[in-house]
């Protein structure tokens, strides 16, 4: 039985099918569309660093034919044939797209799918529909990708541009050539020739047993008619006139300085009202709150392009960090998490929530240590955005570590990494210490903190106010102390000395300090 994905689910492909020789299909289709359906062979840079590893209608093959378009077959708009123990080192990434060649948009599109076939039976779906677009003329559909093995991620990433801004994206060169001839097409009723002999008495032609099975649910659309030689020439830049403009504004090339001008997917309709002058999320130019005057928004922009700067961020992994203050969690059947109760801003998918009070974590309790927290855990299908009164957040991953914590600090973790509270001996503390959690294993914790951390080296005296720390390495010895009077009271809503902690350890410990007391 094939697994189902949906958009930004992955998997190790071993977990798929224990085979290298993969048959890829797509099907799409939309009323009056015809589609260029392409694979961009990638470097570990994300970028096409060889032109030979573009795989489309004028380039059928790689040089070793690792990667092979076969055409369209077994009720497929078009299909590959990947052998990744085949692919050579420097490429770490497959990417198939589909982008519409002439006038139209995604919207358009009626439900399709992206599928996994290996010895003849289904392994793996990721279906898609319109309602998930508006006004893009390209889809980024699903990634093979290389990390210690290869995996699969339905992406599902809509694009603003065709194929001439989608091959600029991923860093090819665009020039105009004369078209090369068409390769000829395999013929649907018969199977390529690395497949075994056809089965007798087939009532029509089977799909490669590495491959694809002809699929029952819907009929085979029809091919669509072989495009003019005009048509498909090499890419070339070509403006779009943006939606609603007046008649005489002129086409708009693709902004040569932001290649990777990602569309949210499912935003509003044209309508709704664009945030006044909205800024940039650091390292994208002007931040937010600065006096430094933007640029003005083009009358002819639409929404869509206005919004496009705050783009949910492409597929990562588990984790995926989408701005300072917002995290995304891809969660699984099997792989729940826990977080904050209220921390949730949004999700996608067949998502579950349940109360789980500090009594998860042992001991930790609210009136015994001050730093009582109530967690809800999450699990199903899907993706969690998690924030929390516009906190930074950091995802640290361990790797077979163990890492300290301020139950204050802790936004969310993955259920699978264990949990200990500890307690810091001290003389005078309420309750005989202050507690911390200690993380152990293998997953992430996302932690939140009140404006940019520092992470400082430990020394031979090293003290943090015990409100300003965040997390310290597992190797760190962290003692109270009371010897230094800070401002205000290191246990809120308590007129008590402020408490310290002193930490000491070997060279490479650390201790992450947030710029903010209680």
């Amino acid at each position: 039985m094939a697994r189902e994905f949906q958009r930004g689910h992955k998997a190790k492909i071993s977990d798929l099918t224990a085979g290298t020789d993969l048959y890829v299909g797509v099907q799409i289709s939309g009323p009056g569309l015809t589609f260029d359906i392409s694979c961009f062979g990638l470097d570990a840079d994300e970028r096409l660093s060889d032109d030979r590893y573009f795989i489309f209608f004028n380039q059928p093959k790689s040089p070793e034919e690792s990667i092979q378009l076969l055409g369209p077959q077994a009720g497929d708009t078009e299909s590959f044939r990947v052998t990744l123990d085949q692919i050579p080192s420097q490429i770490q990434k497959l990417s198939f797209t589909a982008t519409i060649d002439g006038d139209g948009q995604m919207s358009q599109i009626a439900p399709g799918y992206v599928r996994i076939v290996a010895g003849g039976e289904e392994v793996a779906r990721y279906s898609f529909d319109g309602g998930e677009f508006t006004t893009e003329r390209a889809v980024m559909l699903g990634d093979f990708y290389l990390k210690d093995v290869w995996r699969f991620a339905a992406v599902g990433q809509g694009f603003d541009g065709g194929l001439d801004a989608l091959l600029k994206n991923f860093g090819g060169e665009v020039a105009e050539e004369e078209p090369a001839p068409a390769p000829d097409a395999p013929a649907p009723t018969q199977a390529p020739a690395f497949a075994p002999p056809q089965q007798a008495a087939a009532p029509q032609a089977p799909a490669p047993t590495f491959g694809a099975p002809t699929p029952v649910q819907a009929p085979a659309p029809p091919a669509p008619p072989a495009p003019a030689p005009s048509v498909h020439t090499a890419p070339t830049i070509v403006g779009t006139t943006p939606p609603g403009a007046p008649p005489g504004v002129p086409p708009q090339a693709p902004a040569p300085t932001s290649p990777q001008m990602f569309t949210p997917p499912g935003a509003g309709p044209q309508t709704f009202t664009p945030p006044g002058a909205p800024g940039v999320f650091p390292g994208q130019g002007q931040p937010f709150g600065g006096a430094t005057a933007l640029a003005p928004v083009p009358p002819e922009a639409n929404v869509r392009v206005v919004l496009t700067k705050y783009a949910e961020a492409p597929v990562g992994d588990r984790w995926t960090e989408q701005n300072p203050q917002l995290v995304r969690a891809t969660l699984s059947k099997g792989a729940p998490i826990l977080a904050k109760q209220g921390s949730m801003v949004a999700y996608q998918g067949d998502i579950d929530f349940a109360h789980k009070g500090s009594g998860l974590l042992g001991k930790l309790t609210g009136a015994l240590t001050g730093q009582g927290m109530s967690l809800m855990r999450c699990s199903g299908d899907g993706e969690v955005f998690l924030a929390d009164e516009a906190s930074r957040v950091f995802v640290i991953r361990l790797q077979g570590e163990q890492l300290y914590t301020s139950a204050q600090g802790v936004l969310a973790f993955d259920e699978a990494l264990e949990t200990e509270v500890r307690r810091i001996e001290g003389a005078g503390l309420p309750g005989g210490g202050l507690f911390s959690m200690l993380f152990s294993g293998t997953g992430a914790v996302a932690v939140k903190t009140r404006g940019v951390p520092v992470v400082i080296p430990v020394g031979p005296a090293t003290y943090v106010d015990g409100n300003a720390v965040i997390a310290w390495s597992a190797g760190a010895q962290a003692v109270t102390t009371t010897s230094l009077r800070l401002r205000r009271s290191g246990y809120a809503r308590q007129a008590s000395e402020a408490v310290n902690l002193q930490f000491r350890g070997a060279p490479g410990n650390f201790v992450v300090v947030q710029p903010f007391e209680v």
